[in-house]
């Protein structure tokens, strides 16, 4: 077995029975009533009677390795298999088939509150954790400061966890499992949960991790963090690898293949918020594959909790492998947005003949002149078809993503003439 590798997959696989009835740790008076009631639920035709099952594949046959300081993203649509994969890797899951061979200390972060046990302290979960992690008392006692200051619960270190919010939780569980250095850390969407601010300081943190040379695994929907992080991607679609190799062809691929015209917020953070982003046409159609020669609008819903005074709104256009091509808010249109608390709802109209036939992702932000407030990016991945578009009449791809309207002359000189 090669030293550098840090982790191997072969045939990894994972069905689960839907419809199967979850097994369940009964008491001994539960069994004893079971026991006697069974014989008259015969009698009367009562025998409880399991239902039909049907198996499904989260994850098929599916393998790569990774070596010693790589950064790996997983990308892929919802159901593809993601979190299931990092599940088995943790080994919070038995696969089915297959096996995966793990070489180092694993850190996860999956889902909110993994891995911590609520009735006890954020203090005490910090211990908890680095034993599992199998570090010394003296080594958790040197990185504590580091990771209370790192998730900014200094004030509530000596209170049960179940008292914390999500965001706490969710910093707590980051600065856990980065700080306590693991030679492999294993990072789900968790990171989706906080705000703006913590998620660019994860990513920082995460940069800081891949640098020093330990293995990331990294599962994302947000793809400039995918390229900006990671040296290489892995696709999965269904529960198979379905490209594995260089970011850029491989979240082109996921992006160019991927339509998601729609975004909806998956809860509500009672911070500013974008909750809602779709594409249209100018009737208020939903479209999937816009036409360039069409106008193609942008509707944006968004909630302020609270007073937020200075609120703007914007869209950023990037390709697919996430070149910016233009951006635009609300103030370009001499438009200003109400700071005062209320749900919000943008409508965006990029003219016609404005880009060029191609995949291209959308992102959304909220801002004020002091922070972010909030930043999807991307919110969408969409491809503009060309259509009857007179520009490709003669060629059937054009370079570059926008059309610009040149003035063209071609003249004889009359000392040239015939």
């Amino acid at each position: 077995m090669s030293s550098d590798i840090a982790l191997r997959v072969r045939g990894l696989g994972k069905r689960y029975e839907i419809g199967a009835r979850p097994y369940r740790y009964g008491t001994l008076r539960e069994r004893i009533a079971a026991s006697v009631a069974r014989p008259w639920r015969r009698l009367v035709g009562r025998e409880p009677v399991a239902g039909p099952t049907t198996s499904i594949w989260a994850l098929e046959d599916v393998s790569f390795d990774v070596r010693r300081g790589e950064v790996l993203g997983i990308i892929g649509g919802n159901g593809a298999g993601k979190s299931t994969l990092l599940k088995i890797l943790s080994r919070i899951t038995e696969p089915t088939t297959g096996e995966a061979a793990i070489f180092g200390r694993v850190g996860s972060l999956l889902e909110v509150g993994t891995g911590f046990h609520p009735e006890l302290t954020g203090r005490e979960n910090i211990y908890l954790n680095g034993a599992i992690l199998g570090m010394r008392k003296a080594e958790i006692e040197r990185k504590f400061d580091d990771i209370v200051a790192f998730a900014e619960v200094d004030a509530f270190v000596d209170t049960p966890v179940r008292h914390y919010s999500s965001g706490m939780y969710v910093r707590l569980a980051f600065a856990v499992a980065a700080q306590l250095e693991p030679e492999i850390l294993i990072i789900d969407e968790v990171l989706a949960v906080g705000d703006v601010r913590f998620q660019k300081k994860c990513l920082g943190k995460i940069n800081d991790v891949a640098r020093g040379g330990r293995t990331v695994l990294f599962v994302s929907h947000n793809m400039a963090a995918i390229q900006r992080l990671c040296t290489r991607a892995l696709l999965l679609d269904g529960g198979r690898v379905v490209a594995d190799g260089a970011t850029s062809d491989v979240t082109a691929r996921y992006l160019s293949g991927d339509a998601r015209p729609t975004f909806v917020a998956a809860a509500r953070t009672g911070e500013p918020q974008i909750v809602y982003v779709g594409l249209k046409d100018t009737a208020g159609r939903p479209v999937i594959r816009p036409l360039i020669t069409a106008p193609l609008v942008i509707e944006i819903g968004y909630v302020l909790p609270h007073v937020a005074p200075g609120t703007c709104v914007g869209i950023g256009l990037l390709t697919a492998d996430g070149a910016a091509v233009f951006s635009s808010d609300s103030r370009d249109a001499g438009v200003v947005a109400s700071g005062a608390p209320d749900e919000y709802f943008a409508r965006v109209t990029v003219p016609a003949d404005t880009l060029l036939a191609g995949d291209f992702q959308l992102a959304v932000c909220l801002w004020n002149e002091r922070d972010v407030l909030d930043l999807q990016e991307p919110a969408l991945a969409f491809s503009m078809d060309p259509g009857a578009s007179p520009l490709y009449q003669h060629l059937e791809r054009r370079t570059g993503v926008v059309q610009v309207r040149c003035g063209w002359e071609v003249t004889v000189p009359s000392s040239a003439a015939v």
